[in-house]
C-alpha cells in the first residue's frame, strides 16, 4: 500500500448515452438508452435519466422500452466513441506514462510515475488539484463529465470512483480504508459475484466488517485456500497491484446475433465469411496477426460451441482467416437455427507468416481437427450478446447483422437507417435518423454545437439522402453541454456489485 494516494481511476459518466447526448442537442437532459435495438438486442449503456425508470446496462432492450417507453434508442457509433476515448486517454497520458485502459471509458493512472504531482501540492491535496484539473480538461475537450478516485490502491481507487459518480471526485486518504470498507456491500470487493456472495451470505457474512471480524480461518474453510486469502486481504484495504502501462490482447473477436435464427446452411456461410474479413480489419489495424482461428455458433436454445485450428504460422491474411473459420464450420450442424456467429483470431504476433498462400493451400485439403478444450458447454443461459473486440475490451450490445456498419456492404435500404446513425442530405444538411419503417425514415437536422433541429420524413430510398460519418465532439459544445450534467443525486448501480445509495467517504467535490 502507497504512503499516498497517488493511483487515479478515471470513470466516464454513461459514456455512449452522454456521447450521444453532446451529439444530439435535442436529446441533452432527456433520457437515452444505445444498445442493440433488435428483438434480441441489449442495452450497451443508458443515460443518468433513463435509470430513473430502472434501465441499465446488460438489460435486454425489449425489458428497458416497457420500463422507459418514451427514452430515445439508439443504434451504437463504437467509430465516435473510440475517437471521443482517444482524446481523453491523451489527457490521461499527460498526467503519467503509466496508464491502464480497462476499456474505452475507464482507467487507471499511476501519479506517482508522471510529473503531474511536481507542480501540484504535496500529499492528498496535490492529487486532489491533479484530479479536479483532469475533470475539468475533459470537460473542456469533449463536453463530456468524468467521475475520478483517488487512493492508495487500485481496487480502492476503483470503489472512490463509483462513490463519486456522477460527475464527481471521491478521494479516499490513506490509513482509512478499514473504517471505509466496513459498511461497504461484500458485492463491493472485485472477485466476490453472486455464488460467492451467497456462500458468504448464508454464513452471515453480508458487509465487508463482517468479512474481517470472521477472520482468515474461516474464510479459507468457506472459500477455500486462494480465494479466501485474497477476499480476506481485500477486506482489509490490502491490494499491491501496479497500474500496467500496456496489457497485451490475447485474440480479436467479432460477434453477430441475428433477430431471426439462421437456418439456411449457404447464408450461414456467408455470415463466417463476412465476421472473418471484419475480423481481420481489425486485427490489421491493430497492427498483429494470429495463429490460431476460432468460430463461435451459439443455437436456438443458447447451447454455444466454439471450434478452432491452428496454423502453421501467424496471419493476417483474410483468406487464410475466411478458409480457417470455414473449415471450422463444416464440422458444426446448424440445421436447428443458428442465433449468433462469432469469429476470432488468437495467439497474436506483431509478424506474419511468408509462405502463407502455401499454408493456405495445405490446410484445404485437411479435415479440421478441433482443438483440445475447444469446446464449450451446452446449456444455461448466454452472456449478454456483444460484438466482442478485445484490443479495446469495449462491451458491444448484440444487434442484427444488417445493423453493423460495414464499408461496401451490400445492406437493404430499409436497414441503413438505424436510429442515431447520421446521415446527411442534399438540401437539408446533416443530421441524425430518429426512426424508420413502413418504407420511410424520420431525420432530425442538427449538429453537435447547433440548437435542436426540425424532424422531416423521407422515403428509404430517397437518392439525396445518405449515410454520413459522425462529427467529433469538440471545446465547441463543451459549454452546451455543461448545462445538461446529470443531477448528483441520482446514483447508477454499482458494477462491483456494491450498493448506489450508499454514501460517498472520504471527501467528494461533485
Amino acid at each position: 500500500m502507497r504512503t499516498q494516494p497517488t493511483i487515479l481511476h478515471l470513470d466516464m459518466d454513461a459514456f455512449f448515452a452522454a456521447v450521444e447526448q453532446a451529439s444530439k442537442p435535442s436529446l441533452r437532459g432527456k433520457p437515452v438508452v444505445v444498445g442493440g435495438l433488435g428483438p434480441r438486442g441489449v442495452v450497451s449503456t443508458a443515460s443518468y435519466e433513463a435509470r430513473r425508470f430502472g434501465v441499465h446496462s446488460a438489460m435486454p432492450t425489449a425489458q428497458a422500452r416497457r420500463l422507459a417507453p418514451n427514452a430515445a434508442y439508439l443504434g451504437a457509433r463504437f467509430g465516435l466513441y473510440r475517437a471521443v476515448s482517444d482524446v481523453v486517454m491523451e489527457l490521461l497520458h499527460a498526467l503519467s506514462p503509466l496508464v491502464e485502459p480497462l476499456s474505452l471509458d475507464e482507467a487507471f493512472v499511476d501519479l506517482e510515475a508522471g510529473e503531474a504531482l511536481e507542480g501540484a501540492q504535496g500529499g492528498a491535496e496535490g492529487a486532489r488539484e491533479v484530479g479536479e484539473r483532469l475533470r475539468r480538461d475533459i470537460r473542456t475537450a469533449t463536453g463530456l463529465t468524468g467521475s475520478v478516485g483517488l487512493a492508495g490502491s487500485k481496487m480502492l481507487a476503483k470503489i472512490a470512483s463509483e462513490q463519486a459518480k456522477p460527475d464527481g471526485l471521491v478521494l479516499i486518504p490513506v490509513g482509512t480504508e478499514r473504517g471505509m470498507l466496513a459498511p461497504l456491500s461484500v458485492r463491493t470487493l472485485p472477485g466476490i459475484g453472486p455464488a460467492t456472495a451467497e456462500v458468504l451470505r448464508r454464513a452471515g457474512i453480508s458487509t465487508v466488517g463482517e468479512i474481517v471480524e470472521v477472520g482468515e480461518d474461516e474464510l479459507l474453510r468457506l472459500l477455500g485456500r486462494a480465494h479466501g486469502t485474497s477476499v480476506h486481504a481485500m477486506a482489509h484495504g490490502v491490494d499491491d497491484r501496479p497500474v500496467v502501462a500496456e496489457r497485451d490482447a490475447k485474440s480479436v473477436s467479432v460477434e453477430d446475433t441475428y433477430d431471426v435464427d439462421l437456418t439456411d446452411r449457404t447464408r450461414v456461410r456467408l455470415e463466417v465469411e463476412r465476421l472473418a474479413g471484419r475480423c481481420v480489419t481489425r486485427l490489421r489495424a491493430a497492427g498483429r496477426s494470429g495463429r490460431t482461428v476460432v468460430i463461435k455458433v451459439r443455437s436456438y436454445d443458447f447451447s454455444t460451441l466454439t471450434r478452432s485450428e491452428t496454423l502453421r504460422g501467424p496471419t493476417d491474411d483474410a483468406g487464410v482467416v475466411r478458409e480457417a473459420a470455414l473449415r471450422l464450420l463444416d464440422g458444426v450442424d446448424t440445421t436447428a437455427g443458428v442465433r449468433l456467429l462469432g469469429v476470432g483470431v488468437s495467439g497474436l504476433a506483431d509478424f506474419t507468416q511468408e509462405d502463407l498462400f502455401a499454408q493456405a493451400q495445405a490446410a484445404q485439403g485437411q479435415a479440421a481437427v478441433p482443438q483440445a478444450g475447444a469446446e464449450t458447454g451446452a446449456g444455461g443461459p448466454a452472456d449478454p450478446e456483444r460484438d466482442a473486440e478485445e484490443l479495446s475490451g469495449v462491451p458491444v450490445a448484440g444487434e442484427a447483422a444488417p445493423a453493423v456498419e460495414e464499408p461496401g456492404a451490400a445492406v437493404p435500404a430499409d436497414r441503413r437507417w438505424i436510429p442515431g446513425r447520421d446521415v446527411r442530405h442534399a438540401v437539408h444538411g446533416r443530421g441524425w435518423v430518429q426512426g424508420s419503417g413502413v418504407g420511410k425514415v424520420t431525420v432530425r437536422f442538427e449538429e453537435p454545437d447547433s440548437a435542436p433541429g426540425r424532424v422531416r420524413t423521407f422515403s428509404v430510398d430517397d437518392p439525396q439522402l445518405e449515410t454520413a460519418d459522425p462529427v467529433m465532439l469538440g471545446a465547441g459544445i463543451a459549454g452546451l453541454a455543461a448545462d445538461q450534467s446529470p443531477a448528483p443525486a441520482i446514483r447508477p448501480k454499482s458494477r462491483s456489485g456494491g450498493g448506489d445509495d450508499s454514501p460517498p467517504t472520504g471527501t467528494s467535490s461533485p
